[in-house]
């Protein structure tokens, strides 16, 4: 069935007329809905490569004192075996963010050396005719370990005493960054209302459907290397492989095809890149490895994982005056790909969110410890900034007896105020934070949701409202300041935009996606400027070879600066079109309008315009017949008498190089590096609603309501499934998700047996809203999408549970917010109220709404205790 049966408002990639802003069906479904799909695993599937395998160090700290590959070497069907000591010459793995004023740098090695530092750190790999033959050899691998002390958790990394990761880093501290904007000391001294909190923000696995693989392949002939890999970074790990190999990039052609999604994961550049490489370096033979999901869980980066602690001074109206912050970060074993610089800029700067706080001071210290290293997780360091803050606003909000909402709203920067500098140095380009708060409450009918709320509390159910607004910046650059910050990529975008001579067009574009739908975006674009359907542009992306430059998809940078990167190519390329159709309709190019693809002289020209048009008549003549006097032939007749060019007509004859203006060069390409002035910053509000059974600790979410603002909006319907998308993997934080160890430091999760992810039947169908404020840091006016909802619905979500537990004296429950946690803490203040009780004398009082008054004093007496 047509799906705009279902939904008329859907627009076909083929229709008339703009497209952008419209929602244009995704062009690449039909082949991925068809088995067209080109993954890493399906061209591994028909190839002949060598299977390779990672033995792993089972242990979270350990010294290697001998590896033995003798008995794996001579297994049946094994061609390599790569250790330590067959890497002289290969390079570590690069760390490309690193903190301003890091102590050390500790890079990860290809294999270990000397020491493991992490279960599941790769110790030595195989290379074997099949799977199964390069795991027997593995098996047949003997390492001898010595057993060391480890750490597994970033406050007890800094303890006096523990054990140490790196001989260069004393108490394994890798950094301490601290940003401070006014007198923070003097408004909480001053402040008629301080609160205190201790939070923590978990750690959690990406867990993309597609894990990592790489298909590597040299050819030994010609000293050339073509390596396929789940990167969303192709250019920057092309640049990253050829570093570690000694290999120059002409030789080296990197390729990312279809991506089951990277969620920040696949922006590390790792171990098992340089090893299929390497391997098929030496045995001539292609070598291809595919992560298994235990891998995954074990040697792909982890997200957040930090201990918070926040002190905000207020008025008892609710303003904010000041606002501190001390965040320890665990960055696990290594400094890796963007890891350090994540908690240090992102969550360091963004602490005071869309929020007028005058005051504000943040240290964020990075902390090596013997985990899977961290790195970049969907919002990459916001979420955890926003967290921290949206539950310090809830619990100002309950220590001052006001609404949550109105807390935020007091203390909104205003659209007057844009663009604001933030005391951390950022500035928010521009929004309407109050706007959106209030699209959000009338979506979720928030006063009658307050109503129903108790209702419910005086029949002992337990409703709770959450809010959280977020800001994040989108689109990092400028190139000139990433450096600033230690962050070693580019901060531009590169497109190329090729009009093919039937007049269909190309776009290169140094962009990724990993299943944002950027065939369809980053067509729409080019299509619009070039009077195309979005099914007539075809976008080339993740090929090194076929994109000589590009930076890649982080930081809900694709559209903000990768689309405006096409959008300027196309324009230039139009540009030329015009000075050629004018030269062909003899007309200035000033004089023609363009529409539908068409060329045509504009309505009501003057004196001047028609004075143009006879001189363009008269020099036409000239150059015909000065033609026919130097050569002695014709050139070829051209019809000057049409009134209309289409963009088609330019393209065959611009390709041919006939007729063109004196000086144009042939072709109509044009290539742009689109450099942004600085960052803009999408925002929204999430409004969730639970109910929370007593009994059980079981959370259950009846709505989830949120309204973003990414400026001018391409597609609707891909911003829709952005939405959707984030919203659930924020939930599944909140409530179900986290990578548990044990307190040596041994990995507790291995499968999804162990880890739980948010299904279908987990989630409410999400409510969503729009604003639309566009930034005027891009000619599109555009902003981030990918990452907000994700920043947006872990706080809501904790903040609506917190909430339902107000009434029985929880103040705090540690995420992920499982039923088990929820019940401890529930028990601990029931124990509590009973306490009181004995103490008092008093009968203990039930948790229903009309007891509210009588739990204040439980409220206070739970807010020494520990977290669930």
């Amino acid at each position: 069935m047509d799906n705009r049966a279902q939904n008329p408002d859907l627009h076909s990639p083929v229709a008339e007329g703009p497209s952008v802003g419209r929602p244009v069906r995704r062009l690449e479904d039909e082949r991925l809905l068809r088995g067209g799909s080109r993954y890493v695993s399906d061209l591994i599937a028909t190839s002949d490569a060598l299977r390779v395998k990672i033995l792993r160090s089972p242990h979270p700290h350990a010294r290697i004192l001998a590896v033995d590959a003798t008995a794996a070497r001579a297994m049946p069907g094994v061609v390599a075996v790569l250790m330590a000591d067959d890497l002289a010459g290969i390079g570590d793995l690069p760390c490309d963010w690193e903190a301003p004023g890091m102590i050390g740098v500790p890079l990860h090695p290809v294999l270990a050396r000397d020491r493991a530092r992490y279960v599941g750190e790769p110790i030595a790999a195989v290379a074997a005719e099949s799977a199964n033959a390069a795991e027997d050899a593995l098996a047949a691998i003997e390492v001898s370990y010595e057993v060391l002390p480890a750490v597994a958790e970033q406050e007890a990394a800094i303890e006096p005493g523990a054990a140490q990761l790196h001989d260069a880093l004393p108490n394994n501290i890798g950094y301490q960054f601290r940003r401070e904007g006014g007198h923070v000391d003097r408004a909480l001294a001053d402040a008629e209302v301080v609160v205190r909190r201790r939070l923590t923000n978990n750690r959690v696995a990406p867990a993309p459907l597609e894990g990592r693989v790489v298909l590597s392949e040299f050819a030994l002939a010609s000293g050339r290397l073509v390596h396929h890999t789940s990167s969303q970074l192709p250019h920057v790990h092309a640049r990253s492989l050829g570093a570690c190999l000694g290999l120059p990039l002409h030789k080296l052609r990197l390729v990312a095809p279809d991506i089951g999604g990277g969620f920040g994961a696949k922006l590390c550049f790792y171990a098992e890149d340089v090893i299929c490489a390497v391997l098929s370096m030496r045995t001539g033979r292609a070598c291809a490895w595919a992560e298994a999901r235990g891998e995954s869980f074990l040697a792909t980066t982890h997200g957040r994982d930090q201990v918070q602690y926040a002190e905000i001074a207020a008025r008892r109206d609710g303003r904010i005056t000041g606002f501190r912050s001390r965040l320890v970060a665990d960055l696990g074993a290594y400094a890796i790909g963007m890891g350090p610089g994540v908690p240090a800029i992102n969550t360091g700067y963004g602490v005071s969110g869309p929020y007028d706080i005058p005051n504000v001071a943040t240290e964020v210290v990075g902390v090596f410890t013997n985990r899977t290293p961290t790195g970049p997780y969907r919002g990459a360091g916001h979420p955890e900034a926003t967290f921290l803050l949206e539950r310090m606003m809830d619990e100002l909000a309950r220590e001052l007896a006001m609404d949550p909402a109105e807390v935020r709203r007091v203390n909104f920067v205003p659209p007057s105020a844009m663009p604001h500098r933030m005391p951390t140095g950022w500035t928010l380009d521009s929004g309407d934070y109050a706007a959106s708060l209030d699209a959000a409450l009338d979506l979720a009918g928030y006063r009658k949701l307050r109503e129903r709320q108790a209702i419910l509390r005086a029949e002992g159910r337990f409703l709770g409202i959450g809010l959280a607004t977020f800001s994040e910046s989108s689109a990092v650059g400028p190139s000139i300041g990433m450096g600033a910050v230690g962050f070693w990529r580019a901060g531009h975008e590169s497109a190329r935009v090729v009009v093919n001579a039937d007049g269909s067009a190309t776009v290169f574009s140094g962009a990724m996606s990993t299943g944002q739908g950027h065939a369809t975006s980053l067509a729409q674009i080019a299509a619009d400027v070039l009077g195309l359907a979005p099914n007539e542009v075809e976008v080339v992306q993740g090929d090194t070879q076929a994109v000589p430059f590009g930076t890649g998809t982080f930081n809900s940078r694709s559209m903000a600066i990768g689309g405006t990167a096409v959008h300027m190519a196309a324009g230039r390329l139009l540009e030329k079109a015009r000075k050629i159709a004018a030269h062909k309709l003899q007309r200035r190019p000033a004089d023609l309008t363009f529409e539908h693809g068409v060329f045509r002289a504009s309505d009501g020209l003057g004196v001047i315009a028609a004075v143009a048009h006879t001189g363009k008549k008269v020099e036409d003549r000239v150059v015909h017949a000065v033609f026919r006097r130097r050569l002695g032939m014709e050139l070829p007749p051209s019809d000057r008498e049409a009134e209309t060019l289409t963009l088609a007509d330019v393209a065959r004859d611009t390709h041919l190089g006939l007729d063109l203006p004196m000086g144009t060069a042939p072709g109509l390409d044009e290539t742009e590096f689109f450099d942004p002035e600085d960052m803009p910053f999408a925002y929204g509000t999430h409004i969730a609603v639970v109910e929370v059974d007593l009994e059980t600790g079981q959370v259950a979410l009846l709505r989830h309501v949120v309204v973003d603002d990414c400026g001018r909006i391409i597609n609707p319907l891909l911003v829709e499934g952005q939405v959707h998308g984030g919203a659930a993997q924020g939930v599944g934080q909140a409530l179900m998700e986290s990578m548990v160890y044990g307190m040596g430091g041994e990995p507790m999760v291995a499968s999804f047996s162990e880890y739980a992810m948010p299904r279908a039947a987990d989630l409410p169908s999400f409510e969503t809203g729009h604003t639309e404020v566009p930034t005027k840091l891009n000619p599109l006016g555009a902003k981030g999408v990918g990452e907000g909802a994700t920043i947006g619905a872990t706080p809501a979500v904790v903040n609506a549970v917190l909430d339902a537990l107000a009434p029985v004296g929880v103040t705090e429950v540690a995420m992920p917010m499982t039923p088990m946690h929820v019940w401890r803490a529930i028990e601990r203040a029931q124990e509590g109220r009973r306490s009181l009780a004995r103490e008092t004398g008093a009968e203990p009082s039930s948790p229903g709404g009309s007891q509210a008054g009588a739990f204040m004093l439980l409220v206070q007496a739970a807010k020494g205790g520990d977290d669930a």
